[in-house]
């Protein structure tokens, strides 16, 4: 699969990035590669082939969430502690807002 110049100009706008007309030819030649591979690889049958995650048979060692309730003696030192508060909430910045509103 050969990918014209103007394909890897709207991958290149895709990705923000600015090419000089012979990167966007290099480009063209290598992801045509790329995808030159991948169609081989869709010939492959792998029908019987069971999927993997990952291939070094290391297991994640998680432990089990556990809650412990506290006194409500302890829960007021908390609180007492926060930088900002409103009530018995802790007051952060907003995470999801583009100004530096609070």
């Amino acid at each position: 699969m050969k990918l014209s110049l103007e394909e890897v100009e709207n991958i290149a706008d895709l990705a923000r990035l600015s090419l000089t007309e012979s990167e966007k030819k290099r480009y063209a030649d290598e992801l045509s590669v790329v995808l030159d591979y991948i169609e081989m690889l869709d010939e492959v049958n792998t029908d019987d082939i069971e999927g993997t995650n990952q291939v070094t048979e290391l297991e994640d060692v998680v432990r089990e969430v556990e809650v412990v309730e506290s006194s409500d003696e302890t829960k007021k030192k908390i609180i007492e502690q926060f930088p900002q508060k409103m009530g018995n909430l802790l007051k952060v910045k907003a995470v999801f807002s583009s100004s530096d509103e609070e």
